[in-house]
């Protein structure tokens, strides 16, 4: 009987947070959200400094020494201490795997062998990867962590959210952005979110506080026992942000050094020794880490700590792509990726990564972040460096932005990060940017993901050419509601099945193996198109096909007796506009992808209909009448 309560208690009652496992909330679980919802926001600076300085602009903060008894914990601390939950080794149970605590599971305060305990959400964490350094990017964290918790919270009492302000923001750029942030929660609100700003010690009797009985004192881990204790720097006269020497803009011109790939160690090593450019130096201690490993020393130095120090340097002057080259070869993880792809594929869609051109691999079920490290470097850091980790910060806010506006990804069955990474780089280049995706912030490409996943939003407002639109769209393989429905209909009408670009789709088995709504056959259809390899082409054999299925669906006694070959009719749609504009014939069906979308679908639907009076479809007219039923054929 304890047992059952024990598994219904802590593994039974439904998780709170799409981003968390094994999550014990039943005490405090109900049932709505208030309409009065109030998030309570702790702000906490990491040394007297910082509070004296935040104050002179009207930011009251505390310290770890003023909030005692209360303990300021990491999220690292508190998956520790679940780890021990469910274990039993008489039975062989082990305890919950230690994966990242997700945002509501950090807005609890926590009764731990009796201490009182607040964590800090993962956004705050300093870990080996490089995002954390990015201010707007934190900026734009907070507003999001705090938005999601305001929209999924369940529980009795207000949640709490502990914000740390350190020491190092404030040499960022953009530490100002970071101040109008706060000012705006002093007033109340965040985007239309009710919070609080206020002592922790006056806002526990209001929060969710959850009491984690199944520990012991004498089962603490030892790193649990120390909290986060505030850091004691000596005065040097900071007065306000003024006096506060900022980060350097960095700018040195993208230098490749492919060529010492072949050289021999001596003259690599001559080569570190006479270039200044960062980002040459990465690669050539790249060059020694591939041919001789990291504990090749050069001058006494290791090449590991060289590429370690490189990182550092690289991140304090903001030089976003030799950041990124460094951190892929030193093959850094994104600690929290594996709950944001946990949150793409509960969200009914599928990820893979890899270079466009080379072998992709699908992420279709949760993975660990061991298993995601050797993905990512072994499918993408061998034919791209800076890919390898680039790829990582567009899976973590693709999880990111399917958990809050899951309607962006609407028509996108399976997100490829490669051909993501490649609508951001024409839209770079379409809206004059250049093309250079490796040296933007992460807040950048994170603005640029969100830009190219809403191009129906905004296209007529840039004025997007047609072929512009159309190589957005393909790159994301987006297409229309119900088309994966008219597929199938077609194919049952093509009993040879499609074929396109080489690859061809079977009517049967497919049509007795599977059913029309079930994900499988969605993802065979997904896989055939992308086999195309220009994203415009791609889109308009899109556009054929939904034409194709009109005309069936409007003409039930029409069935194609051969294969539907959709880049003959693309061919046969654009011979037609030619002939009509005076133009010379040929293969090359780009004309068409610059024209308006009425006028391809006239083009298309003509060649469409041409194919079925040429034999192409069953029909039991004479062919004196052909041209009479390309007057009836009902295409509109």
């Amino acid at each position: 009987m304890i047992l059952q309560y024990f598994f219904f208690k802590y593994f039974y009652c439904p998780l709170t947070d799409p981003t968390e496992n094994l999550f014990p909330t039943c005490y405090s679980l109900k049932k709505g959200t208030a309409t009065d919802l109030v998030v309570q926001i702790v702000l906490i600076a990491e040394s007297m400094r910082l509070q004296a300085m935040m104050a002179t602009y009207g930011i009251q903060t505390q310290t770890p020494h003023e909030v005692e008894p209360v303990q300021i914990w990491s999220s690292t601390q508190l998956i520790k201490i679940f780890q021990e939950l469910g274990v039993n080794d008489k039975i062989g149970l082990t305890g919950r795997p230690p994966r990242p605590v997700g945002s509501l599971g950090t807005s609890k305060v926590y009764r731990v062998c009796g201490m009182t305990v607040l964590c800090y959400p993962l956004i705050f964490e300093v870990s080996d990867f490089y995002l954390y350094r990015d201010m707007a990017l934190l900026i734009d964290d907070i507003k999001t962590e705090l938005q999601f918790v305001g929209k999924y919270w369940r529980l009795s009492g207000r949640p709490t959210v502990c914000l740390l302000i350190r020491e190092e923001h404030m040499r960022d750029p953009q530490f100002k952005e970071m101040l109008d942030l706060l000012a705006m929660l002093k007033k109340g609100y965040c985007d239309g979110m009710k919070v609080r700003i206020g002592r922790l010690q006056n806002l526990i009797s209001s929060s969710c506080t959850e009491h984690l009985d199944f520990m012991n004192s004498s089962d603490l881990p030892e790193s649990c026992e120390t909290h986060f204790s505030q850091i004691h720097h000596e005065y040097i006269g900071y007065q306000s942000l003024t006096d506060v020497p900022k980060a350097q803009t960095y700018v040195e011109e993208k230098i490749i050094c492919t060529e010492y790939a072949t050289r021999s160690i001596p003259d690599i090593i001559q080569a570190l020794r006479e270039m200044n450019s960062i980002y040459c130096q990465c690669q050539l201690w790249g060059i020694l880490l591939n041919r001789e490993g990291p504990n090749y020393e050069v001058n006494g130095t290791k090449v590991f700590d060289a590429l370690t120090t490189l990182y550092h340097r690289a991140g304090t002057l903001r030089y976003w792509r030799a950041v990124r080259y460094c951190s892929s070869l030193l093959h850094h993880t994104v600690d929290s990726i594996s709950p944001f792809i946990t949150t793409v594929l509960v969200n009914g869609k599928q990820l893979t990564v890899g270079v466009i051109g080379q072998k992709e691999t699908v992420f279709d079920k949760p993975m660990t972040p061991a298993e995601i490290q050797s993905v990512m470097y072994s499918t993408v850091q061998p034919f791209d460096v800076i890919q390898a980790v680039l790829q990582q910060e567009v899976v973590l806010y693709c999880g990111r932005l399917i958990a809050t506006n899951p309607d962006i990804f609407k028509g996108v069955l399976k997100i490829r990060i490669g051909w993501v990474l490649e609508a951001i780089r024409l839209y770079l280049i379409m809206s004059g940017q250049g093309s250079d995706l490796d040296n933007l912030s992460p807040f950048s490409i994170r603005i640029l993901l969100q830009r190219v996943l809403t191009v129906s939003e905004w296209a007529n407002e840039e004025k997007l050419t047609p072929l512009q639109r159309r190589q957005l769209e393909g790159c994301l393989c987006r297409v229309p509601d119900q088309f994966y429905n008219l597929v199938w209909d077609v194919l049952q009408r093509t009993p040879n099945g499609i074929s396109v670009q080489g690859h061809h789709l079977p009517a049967t088995p497919t049509l007795t193996s599977m059913s029309r709504s079930e994900l499988s056959f969605s993802l065979l259809v997904e896989e055939t198109f992308n086999h195309i390899i220009q994203p415009e082409r791609r889109q308009l054999s899109v556009e054929l096909l939904c034409i194709v299925a009109t005309i069936l669906s409007r003409n039930p006694e029409l069935r194609f007796k051969q294969a539907l070959d959709l880049d003959q009719l693309l061919v046969d749609a654009c011979s037609i506009y030619c002939r009509e504009n005076k133009l010379a014939l040929s293969n090359d069906v780009s004309p068409l992808f610059s024209l308006q979308y009425n006028e391809t679908t006239g083009y298309l639907a003509r060649a469409a209909v041409n194919n079925v009076l040429q034999g192409g479809a069953l029909s039991h007219q004479d062919d004196d009448a052909q041209d009479t039923q390309y007057e009836t054929c009902k295409v509109s």
